[in-house]
């Protein structure tokens, strides 16, 4: 008894990865603010729009830095939109590919 060829299996690690980038991407600014305040608040550092003041953190001034992440907070004006159409443009981009799939490879009774 031979069994047929094996069955193709569906990319799903492919289309994880790429889903996850988006997400990722869409949520990179709120994940940068977050990370500004997680590290201003334990040290006392003030972290606000208004400007950049001095953080002092073992020796060195983040102050700039932590201000640029902070204010990178507006980017998400854009890129939680831009995220969301993207998502949704690549669910329905493997749901068809899925459909396709299934269609090309039928399962195979074993009789």
């Amino acid at each position: 008894m031979t069994a047929g060829p094996a069955r193709k299996r569906f990319p799903w690690l492919g289309y994880g990865l790429v889903l996850a980038v988006i997400v990722l991407v869409a949520l990179g600014p709120v994940i940068s603010v977050y990370l500004a305040y997680l590290v201003a608040e334990p040290n006392g550092c003030r972290l606000d729009e208004a400007g950049v003041y001095p953080c002092v953190i073992n020796g060195v001034d983040y102050g700039g830095l932590l201000a640029g992440m902070a204010i990178m907070g507006w980017l998400m004006l854009a890129s939680i939109p831009f995220g969301a159409v993207a998502l949704a443009v690549w669910v329905i981009v493997l749901l068809v590919h899925l459909l396709y799939w299934r269609r090309a490879n039928p399962k195979r009774n074993p009789s």
